[in-house]
């Protein structure tokens, strides 16, 4: 079964630039190797929010997977290993997908029907025909 992961891990802000391109590129190739696919945002320098084995600054990046359980837990125990990931989590985000899908249609329904036609302000004032005795 397909579900969609949303995977963010922070490396060593000192790491080379060249270093952190091939630890994305080998979890790349592992997810699509299982059959999943990913895709990779790298967000960059920032501060933490609190001190991590001693490091105040990280390089943080983000890996969409869609694939399946066994994907993720090969892609965490890799990171779990590997020295310059200072910290990672996952986070399965199809149910949040299709919670927030099924909001946005019902919004979309709700709309439909305030946007039916409405009564008129002339055809309101005008008194209704009444019938002959």
């Amino acid at each position: 079964m397909k579900r969609t992961y949303e995977l963010m891990f922070i490396v060593r802000p000192d790491m080379p630039e060249e270093e952190m391109s091939k630890l994305i590129s080998t979890l790349e190739s592992s997810v699509s190797s299982a059959g999943g696919t990913v895709k990779s945002e790298v967000w960059g320098k920032r501060r933490l929010a609190y001190t991590v084995r001693r490091f105040h600054d990280g390089i943080f990046v983000l890996l969409t997977v869609e694939g399946g359980g066994a994907i993720i837990h090969e892609l965490e125990r890799r990171l779990r290993v590997t020295e310059p990931v200072i910290k990672f989590i996952t986070v399965r985000i199809d149910e949040e997908q299709k919670r927030l899908d099924k909001i946005k249609k019902i919004r979309e329904s709700r709309k439909k029907t305030s946007t039916a036609p409405a009564v008129t302000p002339e055809a309101a004032s005008e008194p209704a025909a009444t019938p002959a005795h």
